[in-house]
C-alpha cells in the first residue's frame, strides 16, 4: 500500500479536477499545481501551491518549461526503499510526490481543428508525458492518473483504504499511463508521416484513444473496442448515430466498407447506394436518384441483402427511406438525411441510421494494419482510381460507350470485394458478384449463378449478366475463367492484365467476340 500524503495537478482537461482536489484537500493531502489548472483550483478556494514556488524557478519559454525540474522529477523517480536515494533527496531538499494527476495538451483535437503546422507543433505536449512516464516508472511507490473518469474510483480506494492505493491499483494506473503516452507520441508520429509523405518508415507507431467500448468483436468470446487514431478521416469515427442500438463490431466493420465503397462515386455525377453483408456488397448501383440506384443494388442480390448495411453517397431522402424500411437493414450510413426520411425511419427502433457530415476521400493516403504473429504487417491504403486515360484495349472489338462506364463501374466496386472478385455490371448496376473464392473460376460461376438468381427473384427469363461487363480484381490466369463469363453472357471484361498467359486470354476474347480492356493495376483485398 501507498501512503498518499503530496499530490502534483496539471490537467489540460479540467473536468471532475475541481471535486477531486477538493477531496485531496479535504483529506489533508498537499496539492501543488501549474498554469491554468492552479487558477482553476485557486478561484475554487483550494489550497493549493504553485510548482514554482515548489522549484524556486519561473515558467519560461513560453511555458515550454515548467514541471521539467529535479525537485519534481526527483519526488516522483525516488525509490523509496532505497537509502542513497532517500539520503540525495534529503541533501537536495527534494519532497515526494506520491500522486501525479495529468492529461495531456489535446493534440488530437490540434490536428483536428486543421491548425497550422506551428500551431501544431506548439501543442505538443512535453512536460506532461515526462511526468507521467516518471511516476509510472515508478508506479510502487506513485499513483499516477491520466484519465478524468478514474478520479471517483481512486477517491473511493483511498477512503476505504486510510488514504492509501494498493499495488494492483498502481499497476493498473501504470499501464493506463504508458498506453496514453504512448497513444499520444503515435498522433503525433503519424500526423508528421502524413506532413512528410512518409507513409512507412523504419519505426511504425500504433495509438489510439478508446471511442467506443463493445459488447464482444466477431464472435461473443472475443474482447473488442473501437479506437481513434485522431487522423479524423470522415467515415465511422465522425459519423453522428441518431437513432437505433449500439454498434458492434461486425456492424463496424462492414458499414466502413459500405461507406469507403460508396465514396468512389462522385454524387456531383451520380447518386450511388451500396448494400454490404459480411464485408462484401450484394449489390450496389448509382442512378438519376438515390432511390433508383437502392432499387438496382437490391435487384442484384436482395437475399443477402436482407439484414445488410446500406451506405448512400448523398442525402438520405424521404422516399428512398421508405424504400429502404421495406426490408430489415442493420445500419444505414449517409452524409446526411432529410427531416421526413428521419420521421419515416424512426419507427425503426433498432435500426441504425449514422450522419459522417461528408464522404470519405477515395484518394487520401492511410495505412491499413493487420496483426500477425510476432508483429504486423502496414500497407499504405489502396487509393489509386483507374480513369479512361488509364486503359489500354487489348482485344479487336472495341468497347461501346456504355460498356466503357459499366467497365469502369465494375472495376471500382471490384476494388471492395474480397479476393478472388469478380464482378458482373450493366447500366451502373451490379448484376452478379462473387467474392473470396480460392480460384477465379469459382468466383466467375458465382457470380453468374447469383444473376441467375436474381432474374428469377423478379420474373425475368433470362440472367441479369445477360449483356453484361465483367471486372476482375487481378489478371485471368487461364481463359477458363473469362469463358465463364462469356457463357454467362458478357459483352467485355476490364481486368489488370499481366499474366503470362495474357496472349491465350486475349485470343479466347477475339474468340468470343468480346472487348477486353486492362488496366495495369490490381486490386487484391483478401
Amino acid at each position: 500500500m501507498t501512503a498518499i500524503k503530496r499530490a502534483l495537478i496539471s490537467v489540460s482537461d479540467k473536468k471532475g479536477i475541481v471535486k477531486f482536489a477538493s477531496a485531496l484537500n479535504d483529506a489533508g493531502i498537499e496539492i501543488i499545481s501549474t498554469g491554468g489548472t492552479f487558477s482553476e483550483l485557486k478561484n475554487a478556494n483550494i489550497d493549493v501551491k504553485d510548482v514554482s514556488s515548489v522549484t524556486s524557478f519561473p515558467e519560461i519559454l513560453d511555458g515550454r518549461v515548467k514541471t521539467l525540474h529535479p525537485k519534481i522529477h526527483g519526488g516522483l523517480l525516488n525509490i523509496r526503499s532505497n537509502k542513497d536515494h532517500q539520503k540525495t533527496i534529503s541533501e537536495q531538499e527534494i519532497e515526494n510526490i506520491d500522486l501525479l494527476i495529468v492529461n495531456l495538451y489535446p493534440f488530437e483535437d490540434t490536428i483536428k481543428n486543421k491548425s497550422d503546422y506551428k500551431t501544431c507543433i506548439e501543442n505538443i505536449d512535453i512536460g506532461g508525458p515526462a511526468m507521467i512516464r516518471a511516476a509510472a516508472k515508478n508506479h510502487e511507490s506513485v499513483g499516477v492518473i491520466v484519465d478524468p473518469d478514474d478520479y471517483d474510483e481512486i477517491i473511493n480506494e483511498m477512503n476505504d483504504n486510510d488514504l492509501s492505493l494498493t499495488k494492483e491499483t498502481l499497476k493498473k494506473l501504470a499501464f493506463k499511463a504508458f498506453a496514453r503516452t504512448a497513444a499520444y507520441d503515435s498522433i503525433i508520429s503519424n500526423w508528421l508521416s502524413n506532413e512528410l509523405d512518409i507513409p512507412l518508415g523504419k519505426y511504425k507507431s500504433i495509438g489510439g484513444i478508446e471511442h467506443q467500448n463493445l459488447r464482444y468483436g466477431e464472435n461473443p468470446h472475443q474482447k473488442a473496442k473501437f479506437y481513434n487514431d485522431g487522423s479524423n478521416v470522415c467515415g465511422l469515427i465522425t459519423a453522428n448515430q441518431i437513432q437505433g442500438k449500439e454498434l458492434s463490431y461486425n456492424n463496424i466493420n462492414d458499414t466502413n466498407a459500405a461507406f469507403e465503397l460508396v465514396s468512389e462515386f462522385d454524387p456531383n455525377l451520380k447518386s450511388a447506394v451500396a448494400i454490404i453483408k459480411h464485408a462484401n456488397p450484394c449489390g450496389v448501383a448509382t442512378g438519376d436518384n438515390l432511390n433508383s440506384a437502392y432499387k438496382k443494388a437490391l435487384r442484384c442480390d436482395s437475399v443477402s441483402a436482407f439484414g445488410g448495411i446500406i451506405a448512400l453517397n448523398k442525402e438520405l431522402d424521404s422516399e428512398t427511406a421508405k424504400e429502404i424500411s421495406e426490408i430489415f437493414t442493420e445500419v444505414i450510413i449517409a452524409p446526411s438525411i432529410s427531416d421526413g426520411a428521419i420521421n419515416i425511419l424512426s419507427s425503426k427502433k433498432n435500426l441504425r441510421v449514422l450522419i459522417t457530415g461528408g464522404l470519405a476521400d477515395p484518394k487520401k493516403s492511410g495505412v491499413m494494419i493487420k496483426s500477425v504473429a510476432g508483429g504486423f504487417l502496414a500497407q499504405t491504403k489502396d487509393n489509386i482510381t483507374v480513369d479512361k486515360e488509364n486503359l489500354k484495349v487489348v482485344t479487336k472489338r472495341q468497347p461501346s460507350e456504355q460498356e466503357l462506364d459499366d467497365l469502369l463501374f465494375a472495376f471500382k466496386v471490384a476494388k471492395h470485394v474480397k479476393s478472388n472478385a469478380i464482378v458482373y455490371a450493366k447500366d451502373g448496376s451490379t448484376v452478379g458478384i462473387g467474392a473470396g473464392q480460392m480460384n477465379r473460376l469459382d468466383s466467375s460461376r458465382i457470380a453468374a449463378r447469383k444473376s441467375d438468381d436474381a432474374a428469377k427473384m423478379i420474373n425475368l427469363e433470362e440472367p441479369l449478366a445477360v449483356g453484361s461487363v465483367v471486372a476482375s480484381d487481378a489478371f485471368f490466369p487461364f481463359a477458363d475463367g473469362l469463358m465463364a463469363a462469356a457463357d454467362a453472357g458478357v459483352t467485355a471484361i476490364i481486368q489488370p492484365g499481366g499474366s503470362i498467359r495474357d496472349d491465350e486470354v486475349i485470343e479466347a476474347a477475339n474468340n468470343a467476340g468480346l472487348a477486353m480492356l486492362f488496366t495495369g493495376i490490381r486490386h487484391f483485398n483478401h
